[in-house]
């Protein structure tokens, strides 16, 4: 047979099967396109010069990987839809005397169309959408817009490249399916049903143990840094336990259904309960897998809104003030006042022409990391070796500040007798109240008076923290410090340390900001270096952090918005080819149901019962997961310094409403195409 035998085959075969290759060649587009737009971006100059543009670079890159992954596993997915349709005309080829070498051929020209056709449509709308998606993320990000337009042929060459190897691995899945099937089979793939499942109560318990403990860290964790170590442990066992709830769930609530005679029996509910109850393992794994992908579209969406739209939040926690000097110095000596003199005469030296509003703050804090037991700080080798075995929620930073300073940045004149002191904390109910004792290392303090709600004045990023923050005022400061100093890590090194810090408003423009900014950081490395001290030093500004933030908050909102669209269609296409496969398998059942007398409104109605029994489930499911997901993820926001409930709570209604509202358009348009499917041929299609 010559070449273009075959190619005609390939091209008649696409053709006839439109209605299920069209959707699998705008998903290999749809895929082709976002991963061109990603590797575009993630290297375009105008992107690079923004400042924060490293930052934003490496977001999309991380973005664009999960593309390569999810495109990868879902166009195997959606191709497994499309060849169990095509395995009955490749079996009719080989009984009619066409060998598996002819078949293998003529596998080997569609996927060479399906490629060409789709790449050509993706990367044609991937290059006319990169210039969009730079001005829509450029405008995101508040860089400057560059309204050229370019194409790079290495991200082309690099597109065809990936998806030509996804394309190749699919087509050698194909040809190893055909391989190993007789005739017999691929002419009975398309009708072959299963046996009625038994319920499998193991499964089904061992799922609702997995979501039960999942969601009781997600509500239980009250540590940021404790949500984000357990987050991924908690989402894979979610996705575990959806598998195992909606396939051994599925098949119990069919028996259920079909024992209840009243419901059963009944036109609109007998015919899509039982063709449903034979095919309830691939219905089960494919809505899991649909509740899974509407979960991480919810969760994503509504995280990635939150953070780009608390960004200032997260700015002002980071830099409280307009200029921030820090300098930490590991240790304890009796040099450390006058380190801290000079450095405030250098600061105010480089400062000191610069209008400076009512709002410096000059203050210094011992601070050490240790575990909280009992009302107690204890300090040990074990707080800083044995991480894996430390429950975070007792992990502490204790910060030590003198009465003098906390007098004068408060404007009071408190006084402290001996082994007095003033407790402020955030993240623990497990502090003493006033009048009780307190202790620290080898040291008991009374509790004088409870300061929470001034520890942020000391710590702008306490109630972000990884952990709990306790400040403690007192006369003795330096004392227990000394004390204190006495405690090394592993390595040897201290475990004390001294935090001075020097911050201020000021109305000075921005390019005067930033050249104070960084004469004075060079000048505070060149002092602490000569000092011969371990210390760690940063002089910063807001504005200078500004474009930094909203380049990574922005990235990350582009990301969420970009990979939310392509697992909402990715979702639209499992319940398109859902519909499909099994409106083809259902239309025989309808056939002979219409023989004995049901009308085109019995089936319709027997359609809305299914949807109303099975296809809801995803979504209840989905929200249930966000629901119990939501105190976790609210933790996991504070590490990047955004703690704000309310606007978390709405990005996540908002999420919610247009996810239904799109699920339900989209259930509605590929359940009309299900009635169509089992409906064709009859003369009642009404």
């Amino acid at each position: 047979m010559k070449g273009g035998f075959y190619s005609r085959l390939a091209l008649d075969g696409i053709r006839r099967n439109s209605q299920l290759y069209l959707p699998y060649l705008m998903t290999c587009a749809l895929m082709a396109a976002v991963y061109y737009i990603l590797h575009f971006l993630s290297h375009d100059p105008a992107v690079l010069a923004m400042r924060g543009g490293s930052s934003l670079s490496f977001t999309l890159m991380l973005g664009r990987f999960v593309i390569v992954i999810f495109s990868l596993l879902f166009l195997f997915y959606t191709h497994s839809f499309l060849i169990r349709r095509r395995k009955k005309e490749f079996g009719l080829y080989n009984v009619l005397g066409m060998d598996k070498r002819n078949i293998a051929r003529i596998l080997l020209r569609e996927t060479l169309w399906s490629y060409g056709i789709s790449m050509t449509a993706g990367l044609l709308a991937g290059v006319a959408l990169s210039k969009l998606a730079q001005l829509f993320l450029l405008r995101l990000t508040h860089g400057d817009i560059d309204y050229r337009f370019r194409i790079d042929f290495r991200y082309v060459g690099s597109t065809l490249l990936y998806f030509g190897v996804i394309f190749g691995l699919i087509l050698l899945n194909t040809l190893r399916q055909i391989r190993f099937s007789n005739p017999i089979e691929l002419m009975g793939s398309e009708s072959s049903g299963e046996q009625p499942p038994k319920v499998r109560w193991l499964p089904g318990a061992l799922g609702a143990v997995l979501l039960a403990l999942a969601y009781y860290l997600a509500v239980s964790i009250q540590q940021p840094l404790e949500a984000l170590l357990w987050f991924f442990a908690a989402v894979n066992m979610v996705i575990v336990a959806t598998y195992l709830l909606f396939i051994a769930g599925s098949v119990a609530l069919c028996r259920i259904l079909q024992r209840n005679k009243r419901f059963y029996y009944r036109a609109r509910n007998y015919v899509s309960v039982s063709s449903m109850s034979f095919r309830m393992k691939r219905n089960g794994a494919g809505l899991a897998s649909i509740c899974i992908l509407l979960t991480m579209v919810l969760v994503m969406i509504s995280s990635s809104a939150c953070l780009y739209f608390g960004k200032d939040q997260a700015l002002q926690s980071r830099y409280p003030r307009d200029i921030c000097v820090q300098a930490t110095v590991y240790g304890y000596g009796p040099e450390n006042e006058r380190l801290c003199a000079e450095l405030e005469a250098l600061c105010s030296e480089e400062t000191g022409n610069m209008p400076k509003r009512d709002t410096l703050r000059i203050y210094d804090e011992y601070c050490i990391v240790g575990l909280l037991k009992d009302k107690r700080v204890e300090m040990s080798i074990d707080s800083t070796t044995n991480q894996a075995f430390i429950d975070y929620s007792d992990v502490v930073t204790l910060h030590l500040v003198s009465l003098e300073d906390y007098n004068a940045m408060g404007g009071e004149r408190l006084e402290l007798g001996e082994h007095e002191v003033l407790l402020g904390c955030c993240g623990s109910d497990a502090l003493p109240g006033v009048g009780e004792s307190f202790g620290v290392g080898d040291r008991e303090f009374s509790v004088q008076r409870r300061i929470d709600g001034q520890v942020e004045d000391f710590d702008r990023c306490a109630y972000n923290s990884v952990c709990t923050t306790v400040v403690l005022v007192l006369k003795e400061r330096e004392e227990l410090a000394k004390e204190l100093s006495r405690y090394k890590d592993y390595n040897g090194d201290d475990m004390l340390y001294l935090n001075w810090l020097y911050q201020f408003d000021t109305d000075a423009d921005s390019e005067r900001v930033e050249e104070t900014v960084r004469t004075t950081a060079i000048r505070l490395q060149r002092y602490l270096k000569e000092q011969g001290r371990d210390f760690q030093s940063y002089c910063d500004s807001a504005n200078a952090q500004r474009a930094d933030f909203f380049g990574t908050f922005g990235g990350l909102f582009f990301i969420g918005i970009l990979l939310s669209v392509v697992f909402l269609l990715a979702c639209v296409l499992m319940i398109y080819y859902k519909q499909l496969s099994e409106g083809y398998e259902d239309r025989g059942r309808f056939a002979i149901m219409r023989k004995l007398g049901m009308t085109g409104e019995n089936i319709r109605e027997s359609i809305n019962a299914q949807m109303l029994l099975v296809f809801m489930l995803p979504v209840v499911f989905a929200v249930l997961h966000l629901g119990f997901a939501f105190p976790m993820v609210e933790k996991v926001l504070m590490l990047f310094g955004v703690a704000n409930t309310r606007l978390f709570l709405i990005t996540n209604i908002i999420g919610v409403g247009t996810v239904l509202l799109f699920y339900t358009l989209v259930y509605r348009i590929t359940g009309n195409a299900y009635y169509r499917i089992v409906t064709a041929g009859s003369e009642e299609n009404g």
